[in-house]
C-alpha cells in the first residue's frame, strides 16, 4: 500500500514590504505547506531586513527581479493601491500566481485588464480580501443563508479610527489612493455585498482632508422591500467596527473589528444572548493563504469564493460611490 503524498510546499514572494506585508508574513511562516522564498522592495536594506526577520531566501531591490525568479510559485502584492494593476500584470506576465491586496486596483478598467491577462496566461489570480475566509465570517454567512432568525431587515456596519493627518503617509496620500473609502470603506461595502447582494440604489456623502482625500464616507445601500445597509468609514474618529444584522427574529452581531479575527454575538428574540469565540491565534491571513494554496495545487485559475465576478462587483460599487461623492484620483 503506497503512502499518501505530502502536499507540495508553495514558495511565496512578497512585493511591497509595509505593515500589512509583515502581518501576512507572520502568518505565512506558521504554515507547513508554505515557504516565504523571496521579498522585494525598492530599498535593498528594507528587503534584507524583512527577509532576515522571516527567513526568506532571496531579498530583491526591484519587483522585476522577484517576478523573474523561476523558483517562486505565488506572489502576494502589498504595494500602494495605485500600483496593484502594474505589479499584478508584471507577475502574471512571468507566469506567477497572484494574490493582490484589496482594493484589487483603482477602477473597473484596471481590474478588467488584470482579469483578462490572468485568463490569457491561464494563471491563478485572486483579490486578497481576507475577511471572506475567516471562520467567524464564514459562520455568519451560513447563518444568514440558513435564515436562523429569518430574513435580514437591516445591516449597520462601520470601520473607523482616528489618525492625525499626515500628507506624507500613504494612508492620506491621494496620489496613492489614500483616504477612507479605498483603504477601509471597502470593508463595510464588502460586508453588504457578500451578505445582501447588489443594492438597487446607493446614496453617499463624504468629508475631505485639505489635500482632497476623503476623511469619511457615509453610505446607504437600498434593497427591495425597504431593506437597507447603513455603512460608514472614517479616518477622523474611532468607531465600534461592528457589523450588526437586524433580522426578523433576532440579531446577529459581528463584534468590534468585524473584518478581522473577532467574536460573534447571537441575540434571538425573547432569549439570552450567546457569544461565539472562534479560537483565533494568528493575525488571520493564514486562512486566505491556505485557500489560495489549495487553488494553486489543484490548477485552478480563479477562486470559487473570491470570484472575478465578485471582485468586479466590488470595484464597480466603489467606482459608483466615488462618483456620488465626486472623488477623483
Amino acid at each position: 500500500m503506497s503512502k499518501p503524498t505530502s502536499k507540495k510546499v508553495i514558495k511565496w514572494g512578497i512585493i511591497g514590504l509595509g505593515n500589512i506585508a509583515h502581518k501576512f508574513a507572520e502568518d505565512l511562516v506558521t504554515l507547513n505547506d508554505s515557504k516565504l522564498y523571496a521579498v522585494a522592495s525598492r530599498s535593498q536594506q528594507k528587503a534584507n531586513d524583512f527577509a532576515s526577520k522571516y527567513n526568506a531566501i532571496k531579498a530583491y531591490d526591484s519587483y522585476e527581479s522577484l517576478a523573474k525568479d523561476p523558483n517562486i510559485d505565488a506572489v502576494y502584492i502589498a504595494t500602494p493601491h495605485v500600483l496593484h494593476q502594474e505589479n499584478t500584470l508584471l507577475c502574471l506576465e512571468n507566469g506567477l500566481a497572484v494574490l493582490c491586496e484589496k482594493p484589487f486596483a483603482m477602477d473597473i478598467n484596471e481590474v478588467n485588464e488584470m482579469i483578462e491577462q490572468a485568463k490569457a496566461k491561464n494563471v491563478l489570480l485572486m483579490e486578497a480580501l481576507w475577511t471572506y475566509f475567516l471562520p467567524h465570517y464564514e459562520y455568519v454567512l451560513k447563518a444568514l443563508k440558513d435564515k436562523i432568525y429569518g430574513k435580514v431587515l437591516k445591516l449597520e456596519t462601520d470601520f473607523g479610527f482616528f489618525r492625525a493627518f499626515d500628507n506624507s503617509s500613504r494612508l492620506f496620500n491621494k496620489s496613492l489612493g489614500g483616504g477612507s473609502l479605498l483603504d477601509i470603506g471597502i470593508y463595510p461595502i464588502f460586508c453588504a455585498l457578500s451578505t445582501m447582494g447588489n443594492p438597487q440604489n446607493i446614496n453617499a456623502t463624504a468629508t475631505y482632508f485639505k489635500n482632497g482625500a476623503d476623511s469619511s464616507c457615509d453610505m446607504v445601500f437600498e434593497y427591495k422591500n425597504s431593506t437597507k445597509a447603513i455603512l460608514k468609514s472614517s479616518l477622523i474618529k474611532d468607531t465600534p467596527g461592528e457589523a450588526i444584522f437586524y433580522c426578523e427574529k433576532g440579531i446577529i452581531k459581528i463584534n468590534g473589528g468585524f473584518h478581522a479575527p473577532t467574536t460573534v454575538t447571537l441575540m434571538p428574540d425573547n432569549s439570552n444572548l450567546e457569544t461565539l469565540n472562534f479560537g483565533y491565534n494568528t493575525n488571520g491571513y493564514n486562512y486566505e493563504i491556505l485557500h489560495f494554496n489549495d487553488l494553486l495545487r489543484n490548477n485552478k485559475t480563479e477562486s470559487d469564493v473570491m470570484t472575478f465576478k465578485f471582485s468586479e462587483q466590488l470595484i464597480k460599487t466603489l467606482d459608483l460611490v466615488r462618483s456620488l461623492i465626486d472623488l477623483k484620483y
